[in-house]
């Protein structure tokens, strides 16, 4: 990098810095400011807030690399565990879903849905536990990624025995963890804000880089990794590189990390199951945030749309770094790691003054996707162990500090756990195939079954939890598809086991959640504790939404598929994507746009003493 370039990203980091201090005063007004922003910020802030949180630099290297090997079918592979079509189900019904309850955490939603006695607590705490973990794994993942990333890009080099991408990411970490713990989520949303125009200008200009380059040629190499830390190299056509319809199967070596996607439609089809059970089972972490954040129903709509329509202008850039990145592989042989595409197309191939711009965005993306997972981590803690168990009475000053301190532990436990971490698909694979799997079943059940109580959800979450963690001491090189059928096998056993040798929730608590959260499903025993008028309304909601999802699903998969077809110049399937695009827009306008209300209203708790609430509804 040039003195120039250097430059560009200081002065971005002290940018970042000075505005999440200039908002602090904002967020230190009690722990709803520093975890919420009090639920007053506009659609539109939370929507690109969105955006620039899950475009992390992580991702979008381990994307990169995805279709560097397999083309743009790598972009299926996403679908495994990347917000890919969960944002259809949290536009469509989810995001409303979850604002309704007004709660600040997933983790305080179990008390709302379980109640305050003995079942709820223990869905509480043990969910509180686990999406803390969960944090610590996203921190692990994002220092891997952000780490080669920063060293790449930096020329770091390993000191005191640690390598080189601990020092990158810790970089980073430092410049981030000063304005999160100092404004909460009021920082972390208007640093967003800048951060996201730096990254649209710089895949802007990457992407009409791509696109000058005259293109790829008709054959050509690419690699893939293999378990022994060496590559294989293997030729392949444009025409096969570039379509958008995955292949039945691929031919990588069995040796190679990614021989894991030789049926690759029978991956395709499982990772499509998979995302559309934790579409119905709603959202965590960061993502849920800003749904509990938002003002109204229709704001959790809209942010939805606008997060969406935003996003997906991530894998133009994607596609463009990737043919880039073949492009200067067939003529050097520099690009044998896939995961290093990134940073080698930034070192070797971006000019001065665009490449420094192009490294504040990345690490822009990257400090967006880390603020956020650490804002709403420490929630858990603050909101859900130490006020709810530890100290009641806290202030919200005693709050406040123990938020800042808490985001501080977690980031030093994910830093030391990154440690033993191989490589970004490894550590991606294992949080969303196994880690994730332990919480999908509770998380899908808890929202379309009456008879699912505390007791339930938290064994099922215990379960599946401990299992995955086994899954990663003892068993590290088990194939994802494993590792999802384990976890969530324990899971069930767990959560089916405990939800019928225990007491249902009591009705009040049943009734309150069904009332203000309205969900389709097996909620007949509930229906009558609201008029027959009212329940026909909601019948009619529900059944608008459910048709709205399978216009949306398909509609955002043609969004993505449709940009990359377009810098890759194939024009016949960028006219057919776009013609799907506008029909099912047009569709989703009459069916779930024209019907977002503005809806605030929330019934007030119920007030029982459920630990001797017995029966059934």
């Amino acid at each position: 990098m040039h003195t120039l370039d250097y430059a560009i990203v200081g002065l971005y980091l002290v940018a970042m810095v000075v505005i999440g201090l200039i908002v602090t005063r904002k967020a230190s007004s009690g722990i709803d400011g520093f975890f919420l922003g009090n639920r007053d910020m506009p659609w539109w802030m939370l929507g690109i807030s969105g955006m620039a949180s899950n475009l992390d630099i992580t991702g979008t290297m381990i994307n990169t690399a995805l279709i560097f090997a397999l083309g743009v079918q790598g972009f299926f592979i996403e679908i495994r565990g990347g917000v890919v079509l969960v944002l259809a189900f949290l536009m469509v019904f989810m995001g409303k879903w979850n604002r309704r309850s007004r709660v600040m955490t997933q983790a305080e939603w179990m008390s709302y849905r379980f109640g305050p006695g003995v079942q709820g607590d223990a869905a509480r705490s043990i969910n509180a536990v686990v999406m803390l973990l969960n944090t610590i794994a996203m921190i692990s993942y994002f220092c891997i990624g952000s780490g080669k990333f920063v060293a790449e890009v930096l020329t770091l080099s390993g000191w005191w025995g640690l390598p080189a991408h601990f020092w990158g990411a810790l970089l980073m970490i430092i410049i981030a963890m000063i304005y999160t713990v100092a404004s909460g989520l009021y920082g972390v949303i208007v640093t967003d804000l800048a951060q996201a125009a730096i990254i649209f200008v710089a895949l802007i200009a990457v992407t009409v880089m791509a696109m000058q380059s005259g293109g790829l040629p008709e054959t050509f190499f690419s690699s893939v990794p293999l378990r022994d830390g060496t590559y294989h190299a293997f030729e392949t056509t444009r025409a096969l590189w570039s379509t958008p319809w995955p292949n039945w199967e691929f031919d990588f070596p069995a040796q190679s990390t990614y021989s894991i996607y030789n049926l690759f439609g029978i991956a395709v089809l499982f990772y499509f199951f998979r995302i559309c059970i934790v579409g119905m089972s709603g959202t965590s972490g960061y993502m849920l945030q800003r749904y509990l954040a938002a003002r109204s129903d229709r704001d959790a709509g809209l942010l939805s749309l606008w997060w969406t329509f935003l996003l997906s202008f991530r894998w133009p850039f994607i596609v463009a770094v990737a043919m880039l990145a073949l492009l200067h592989h067939q003529s050097s042989g520099a690009v044998q790691d896939p995961e290093l595409a990134l940073p080698v197309v930034i070192s070797a191939l971006v000019p001065v003054g665009l490449k420094g711009l192009l490294v504040a965005a990345l690490m822009a993306a990257a400090m967006s996707t880390f603020d956020s997972t650490i804002n709403a981590g420490a929630a858990y803690w603050v909101k859900d162990l130490y006020q709810a168990y530890i100290n009641p009475q806290a202030t919200e000053r005693t709050l406040l500090r123990h938020g800042r301190w808490a985001s501080l532990v977690v980031v030093l436990l994910g830093i030391l756990v990154s440690l033993t971490v191989r490589s970004i698909n490894d550590i991606w694979g294992w949080i969303t195939m196994s880690l994730g799997s332990g919480l999908l079943l509770p998380d899908l059940v808890r929202w379309y079954w009456w008879r699912l109580n505390g007791a339930g959800y938290a064994c099922g979450a215990l379960f599946g939890t401990l299992t995955a963690l086994l899954v990663r001491l003892f068993a590290p090189d088990l194939p994802e598809y494993l590792g999802f059928l384990v976890c969530s096998g324990a899971s069930l056993v767990g959560m089916l086991g405990a939800t019928f040798f225990t007491a249902p929730t009591p009705r009040p608590i049943l009734e309150h959640f069904y009332r203000t959260t309205r969900p389709f499903g097996w909620w007949r025993p509930l229906a009558d504790c609201i008029s027959t008028e009212h329940r026909r309304n909601v019948a009619r909601e529900n059944r608008r939404d459910l048709f709205s999802l399978f216009l949306a699903v398909p509609w955002q998969l043609a969004l993505f598929l449709m940009w990359m077809m377009l810098v890759l110049s194939q024009w016949s399937y960028f006219a057919a994507l776009l013609a799907v695009v506008v029909c099912l827009s047009l569709g989703l306008y009459f069916t779930w746009y024209r019907h977002l209300s503005d809806g605030v209203g929330s019934d007030p708790a119920p007030t029982i003493d459920t630990s001797r609430a017995q029966g059934n509804p």
